[in-house]
């Protein structure tokens, strides 16, 4: 047999043997969560004594996860947010335009590993529901404590809500 059509199937037979592996690249599990605590009155606010305390509980509640990717907005709130968890496992903040849902759930889509999406309380609902999840109630202005996670299945995307840890000192 000649070089070329050996090289045509060697190259063939490798392609169909890791074709399934890339067809199931997807995260193992996607974690949203809105900012924590943010100043009043900015254009751009950082987050409250309290956001950075609850920033630095969810840090400590996703730890054990393996978060692969983290990905927050380029707004202050959000990025803080993010940075502890980020920080702690040596990764970097990458930003998503939150105008653009689709295209931040086709890029997390095309990852390994856990993911942190750090969003808002108007775009994450839009964020669970285009990665399969169900999002519940619309989350209130006042609200900072809810965490997404999804869980990608063979009958699709399983969600479990529940409440990253108060900040010290804050109301139950």
């Amino acid at each position: 047999m000649p070089l070329l059509p050996r090289l045509l199937t060697v190259f063939a037979l490798s392609l169909s043997m890791i074709s399934p592996s890339i067809a199931f690249a997807a995260p193992s599990m996607v974690y949203l969560v809105r900012h924590g605590e943010k100043t009043p009155d900015e254009k751009d606010p950082a987050l409250t004594a309290q956001g950075r305390q609850r920033a630095q509980n969810i840090a400590t509640l996703l730890s054990k996860t393996g978060i692969a990717h983290v990905f927050s907005t380029p707004t202050n709130r959000t990025r803080q947010t993010a940075q502890p968890l980020a920080q702690a496992s040596g990764l970097p903040v990458q930003e998503y335009d939150p105008r653009a849902p689709r295209a931040l759930v086709e890029k997390v889509k095309a990852l390994n590993g856990p993911v942190l999406v750090v969003g808002h309380s108007n775009t994450l609902s839009e964020l669970v529901r285009l990665f399969g999840g169900q999002p519940g109630t619309e989350i209130a202005d006042n609200e900072y404590d809810r965490v997404y996670q999804l869980i990608p299945g063979p009958d699709g995307v399983t969600t479990v809500l529940f409440t990253s840890v108060p900040p010290t000192g804050a109301a139950p």
